[in-house]
């Protein structure tokens, strides 16, 4: 199939025209036109384009790519590494970034929902980024954050009584802290994403709230996973995903 083909199919799957983004989603380094094998990963990272290279795949797609708003434009040190090796070896790079966070069904929070068995029922906060939903009956902080630790992997950082017992849980993969009172203000219990900020553990203390951060990366996994099987179905691609380990 054509890489371009395959952009398009995919931009139109993930609406990437109704978001406002902090760098470009679809295609962002070209390379070979057709493709055969398609890697994915989180992080467009030198250790993910050298897996891709030792793969001999024809593209990458990851959720983290290049080319961040207020970022240095230069092509020196780490980032001339990166494509020159994509260059040289013409793999072509795709990423999305919002789009595959929102999704309804392939994107980071679906996927996040589905592994932590949360049933989301209403969406808030700029974008619709922040997903609302119903735990099951008798769910605690403690249970919950039992959970995201054995779903995930890893443990997470966890802030509020443990027995505090969760009606209502928000949560938004990633860096998605700054939402915390929104989903509070929308009646959650508890607020689950990716990172945390100095000022959430006094916030959720105070207000007798839960917070759990599952780490960026960690919480991130899933909806390259779920669209790069989509992609490779639809397309008759091989493909497969790559884990490169990221604490954070």
């Amino acid at each position: 199939m054509l890489l371009r083909e395959l952009e398009n199919y995919t931009g139109q799957l993930l609406a990437i025209d109704r978001f406002k983004d902090y760098a470009p989603n679809g295609v962002q380094v070209e390379g070979r036109a057709e493709l055969r094998r398609l890697i994915c990963g989180v992080t467009a990272s030198e250790a993910l384009i050298d897996a891709a290279i030792a793969w001999r795949a024809d593209a990458i797609l990851v959720h983290h790519g290049y080319f961040w708003k207020n970022e240095d434009p230069r092509l020196i040190g780490m980032k001339k590494r990166r494509l020159a090796k994509l260059l040289q070896h013409d793999i072509s790079l795709l990423a999305y970034h919002l789009p595959l966070d929102a999704h309804p069904e392939l994107g980071n929070n679906a996927q996040l929902g589905v592994k932590l068995g949360l049933q989301a029922d209403g969406r808030i906060g700029e974008q619709d980024m922040v997903w609302l939903g119903t735990p099951t009956p008798g769910e605690t902080l403690g249970s919950l954050a039992a959970r995201v630790e054995q779903a995930l992997g890893r443990k997470p950082i966890v802030i509020g009584d443990p027995d505090l017992r969760l009606g209502r849980v928000g949560w938004c993969s990633g860096g998605a802290q700054g939402y915390f009172h929104a989903a509070l203000e929308a009646g959650c219990h508890c607020y689950l994403t990716g990172e945390a900020s100095e000022h959430n553990y006094h916030a959720a203390m105070e207000l007798g709230v839960g917070f759990i951060a599952a780490g960026h990366h960690a919480s991130e996994r899933y909806g390259v996973q779920a669209l790069g099987s989509h992609l490779a179905e639809r397309f008759d691609l091989d493909w497969r995903y790559v884990e490169i380990d990221n604490p954070l």
